[in-house]
């Protein structure tokens, strides 16, 4: 099937904005009107001159079959990726074959577009031929890892004197020294080159003072932290998969270095998470075939979207590589077969209460792990005194959402969706409630992104 076969649907292309300004903007573009010379080709590109406020028309061109997702090119100032007019072209383009003809490519289109399609078969080639791609030294790579290792050893031993200090003193001191104590000790982990460190280390500092029973949920955090350090400081003890995850935590680099495995992925979720520094993305996929939930990560810096974007309800033939780790989900996209397109495929369901058993199991493997990814086969969100919780329709039983949850305006789209019927929902379940991502009606029906 070429792509031209193919139409996502406008969620499918309003899931890839940066932002909730972006989709907004994006939309607006989405009907002929500021268009002029849109077109398409079979091989999944898309373009069209786009009327803005100058006296030139923007340049838009989308390449949908792009092995890492969808690719962008605009002549316009913005700095986010996909811009509005990508947006915009990619909704024109998703309402049919009169908007958008097929044709051929002008030739700014064109350059753009064999550029990019002649430097993804370099990197193929490159990839099959075995060239490395790490240090050309190994003997002094394994002497940078020696020493980086030396460095976060010495940040986790400061790290267990300054955690003792905090409870000989008391719990009550950490609400009296305020967040500065908290940043400092965080600065140091980081020049010990122990990111994951300093980033819980953050976290405690958000706790004291919020509200009933801090001192308790602290203590947890600071049990947790603990327990990462000692497990570092006697890795060589550990079985080498928890080792794996102990150095994942610590913050330590690793590569996919797991057999590929080919599957029909469909694409559950995709979300961003971001600081002052960098924006995290989370994409989960499901393997049709392997009924395996994994992980993919991509990174941009500060104010930049990542560049990897997946349509949440299309499916990707590809292959993907695990990272090492005890119950670890991260993989890495390999060769991709054939560009996302729209599917039937749907997640297995599970239970409330099997949800809640699964991650409890995944613990053993993981003590630091936040939560597990999960579709609940068929749920109705009910409201539970001032919160929100998803009864299961087939067992006496509920899970509670997570605070963040119940502050999205996705809860009213699940609410709409289910109207009171049970309905299919992914997404992620840990020990502060479930937190859904996607959602599909129990009838036929495309996938509702709720993130």
């Amino acid at each position: 099937m070429t792509q031209q076969g193919v139409r996502w649907t406008a969620d499918q292309v309003l899931a890839l904005a940066p932002d909730a300004a972006s989709r907004k903007a994006g939309s607006k573009l989405g009907a002929a009107g500021p268009w002029s010379e849109a077109g398409s080709s079979d091989e999944g590109t898309v373009w069209g001159l786009c009327k803005g406020s100058g006296s030139k028309p923007y340049q838009t061109v989308v390449d949908i079959a792009g092995a890492s997702g969808p690719a962008y090119k605009c002549s316009c100032p913005s700095r986010k990726f996909p811009c509005k007019h990508a947006l915009g072209l990619m909704l024109l383009w998703a309402g049919g074959d009169a908007a958008v003809p097929t044709g051929e490519a002008p030739e700014w289109a064109g350059q753009w577009i064999a550029g990019r399609r002649g430097r993804a078969e370099e990197k193929k080639a490159a990839d099959s031929s075995g060239s490395p791609s790490g240090s050309a030294d190994p003997e002094a790579a394994r002497r940078r890892a020696e020493r980086r290792a030396e460095r976060v050893t010495a940040g986790a031993v400061e790290l267990e004197q300054r955690l003792a200090d905090l409870l000989r003193a008391g719990l009550a001191t950490a609400e009296q020294s305020g967040y500065g104590l908290w940043e400092e000790t965080a600065a140091r982990m980081v020049d010990a080159q122990a990111q994951g460190l300093a980033g819980r280390v953050r976290e405690l500092g958000t706790i004291p003072s919020t509200g009933p029973g801090w001192p308790v949920r602290l203590l947890e955090e600071c049990a947790l932290l603990h327990l990462l350090g000692q497990g570092w400081l006697r890795r060589e003890r550990l079985p080498e998969a928890l080792a794996a995850t102990v150095r994942s935590r610590i913050g330590l680099p690793a590569s996919a270095d797991g057999p590929p495995v080919r599957d029909r992925w469909l694409v559950l979720a995709q979300y961003d998470t971001a600081d002052t520094r960098l924006t995290t993305r989370r994409i989960w996929l499901y393997g049709a075939d392997s009924d395996r939930t994994v992980l993919l990560l991509s990174y941009g810096a500060a104010g930049r979207a990542p560049e990897l974007a997946l349509p949440v309800g299309l499916a990707l033939e590809a292959e993907v590589s695990a990272y090492p780790g005890a119950g670890q989900l991260r993989v890495a996209l390999g060769e991709q077969f054939a560009p996302p397109a729209p599917t039937a495929i749907r997640p297995r369901g599970v239970t409330t209460s099997q949800a809640a058993a699964r991650y409890g199991d995944a613990l053993r493997d993981d003590p630091w792990l936040e939560s597990v990814p999960v579709t609940l086969g068929r749920v109705v969100p009910t409201p539970d005194g001032g919160s929100w919780q998803l009864a299961d329709a087939d067992e006496d039983a509920a899970l509670p959402l997570t605070p963040s949850a119940r502050s999205r305006p996705g809860l009213w789209r699940l609410v709409a969706l289910s109207g009171g019927a049970p309905v299919r929902v992914f997404g992620e379940c840990g020990h502060q409630g479930f937190t859904p991502l996607t959602a599909w009606p129990e009838g036929p029906g495309d996938a509702i992104a709720l993130c």
